[in-house]
């Protein structure tokens, strides 16, 4: 990495950091526990986070009353190896019938949501690098460009975070600035996942920071597969470091709809959901993990 860079990464880092722990308490929510970041209590609060920007939230959990208005900011996701054609099947026919932003699937399975889902608003999204991130730089693109040709709109990379814990910052800047390149030349949409349970504040902020500079459209917190999930203060941090022009994309560990909306109020833009009707219509839980 060129002092330079490690130079900008570190003052950003430090500006960013420090935002986030200048954050007093606030808001007028009745839950004494609220620490400015809480919606659990607060609908009317929610919706006024999300007409201020807010997207999307990734969520796998059992769901109940979350409003249906709030459907459209839900990836509704199935990203499990065992997933059959008839769940994914049922995975677009819920997202047609329920309003949701897009479904999120293996690349395997993006041509048949893409036929299914013809004529809908709703989008195909499909991951990349997943989910651990390793692979290189021409095969993560490489992938990508598949997963658009077959109906792909959407496209959730991992980074790959033994190079960033390692501080190669500029390969970790190059894998994501490819992707993203690939994604643009269709329209496509490039979010980031950079795996936050594997990582330091630091370098939350650090990643968050190098997808912002490589040009995607998003930073994600979780694959849903790793050793943990989203946080209120991963969102917050996130969100602090990339400002209010990207979004952000809160995903894995989501267990109830109050973690729901406190990832909204903290400033996330989408929801990536596997329990996503739950959400909707506080029905049982299903046992579909992303």
């Amino acid at each position: 990495m060129s002092t330079t860079t490690e130079a900008l990464v570190d003052a950003v880092t430090r500006e960013v950091l420090a935002a986030l722990a200048g954050r007093g308490t606030g808001g007028d929510c009745s839950d004494p526990s609220c620490q400015g970041d809480c919606a659990a209590h607060c609908s009317d609060r929610v919706r006024g986070v999300v007409s201020s920007g807010a997207g999307r939230i990734s969520y796998s959990g059992d769901g109940a009353e979350v409003p249906r208005d709030l459907a459209h900011f839900i990836d509704h996701t199935l990203l499990r190896p065992d997933a059959t054609a008839a769940d994914i099947d049922r995975l677009c026919e819920e997202a047609r019938m329920f309003g949701f932003a897009a479904v999120c699937v293996n690349p395997t399975w993006v041509r048949r949501c893409a036929q299914n889902l013809r004529g809908t608003t709703v989008r195909v999204a499909s991951v990349v690098g997943f989910p651990f991130g390793a692979g290189t730089t021409e095969v993560k693109a490489m992938e990508a460009r598949r997963a658009i040709r077959d109906g792909a709109r959407e496209i959730d990379m991992v980074i790959n975070v033994g190079a960033l814990r390692s501080g190669d910052y500029d390969l970790v800047r190059r894998d994501v600035e490819k992707v993203a390149d690939a994604c643009r030349e269709a329209g496509a949409l490039c979010k980031v996942i950079i795996e936050t349970a594997l990582l330091t504040d630091e370098e939350k902020v650090v990643a968050s920071h190098l997808a912002k500079w490589a040009k995607a459209d998003f930073v994600k917190t979780s694959t849903g597969f790793g050793p943990g999930g989203a946080t209120v203060h991963d969102v917050l941090l996130m969100r602090e470091t990339v400002g209010p022009k990207l979004g952000v994309k809160a995903s894995g560990g989501i267990r109830s709809t109050e973690d729901a909306r406190e990832m909204i109020a903290a400033g996330a833009s989408r929801i990536g959901a596997s329990a996503s009707v739950q959400i909707v219509t506080g029905g049982e839980p299903e046992d579909r993990r992303n």
